[in-house]
């Protein structure tokens, strides 16, 4: 009979830190049956809105809050509608604990985000849109500067330039996603999905030379294109900013 050092027994599996993109939910009452009717129809105006997405749920906003919340309602919520709530953040001790009997992790508070200068090392992409898991390749930068990407991107492709803008030189086809922290630039058709700004850097723009995205977002604040975009900026130069809480999507002169 062969026995299995404990040096061999090691070879079986490996310990690596891991990151994953996450939805984060930011709540902001304690009402469980208002949280339901606003989560139904923000859902109700973009079906497949989630695909099973892990989510976190964040109560910096209602810490100070002295009712009780109803992690089981509202994971049940998110459950319902395709998403699956992992981990909670920011509550006071009372609601973490409440959380963590309803089997959501305790996660760390996020560090305060400084939009000029985004820390590489984060991974967590807030964002509310469709994750698209087939193909990602995820591009690390050390610090700030620009990622360029020269190939098409196919449906189903991820490109994230962490702590840069990112240049595309060739089309982001249907069901593709392009992500930066800062800015992103399409020098050809963008027809995915674009979210610029993605850990709050809200004087990020988009820039397309043939702007007809599936969606587009900046600093979490997203529009998509069901209503479809004004002639004089479909499939036309045009970009994308923040003016306040408001997406404006004018042409490029």
């Amino acid at each position: 009979m062969a026995f299995e050092t404990a040096a061999q027994a090691r070879t079986s599996f490996d310990l690596k830190s891991a990151s994953l993109p996450v939805v984060a939910v930011v709540l902001k009452t304690t009402d469980a049956a208002q949280f339901a009717a606003d989560l139904a129809e923000r859902v109700a105006d973009a079906p497949g809105f989630f695909d099973n997405d892990p989510v976190l749920i964040d109560l910096a906003m209602v810490r100070e809050a002295p009712e009780p919340i109803d992690f089981a309602a509202i994971t049940a919520q998110l459950r319902r509608h395709s998403t699956l709530p992992v981990a909670v953040r920011g509550g006071s001790a009372a609601q973490m604990k409440a959380a963590c009997a309803v089997g959501l992790a305790a996660a760390p508070d996020a560090p305060p985000v400084r939009a000029e200068a985004p820390a590489p090392e984060m991974r967590e992409v807030i964002r509310e849109v469709e994750v698209v898991h087939e193909v990602v390749r995820e591009v690390p930068m050390p610090g700030l500067g620009t990622v360029v990407v020269d190939k098409p991107l196919r449906s189903g492709q991820q490109v994230y330039a962490r702590g840069a803008d990112l240049v595309v030189m060739a089309v982001v086809s249907f069901g593709a996603e392009v992500i930066a922290d800062g800015n992103i630039h399409v020098y050809a058709p963008l027809r995915g999905r674009a979210i610029a700004g993605a850990r709050g850097n809200t004087e990020a723009r988009i820039f397309s030379t043939c702007l007809e995205p599936q969606l587009v977002s900046i600093a979490g604040i997203y529009r998509t294109t069901e209503t479809e975009l004004p002639a004089d900026v479909r499939g036309k130069p045009a970009q994308v900013r923040l003016d306040g809480e408001k997406l404006i999507i004018e042409p490029l002169v």
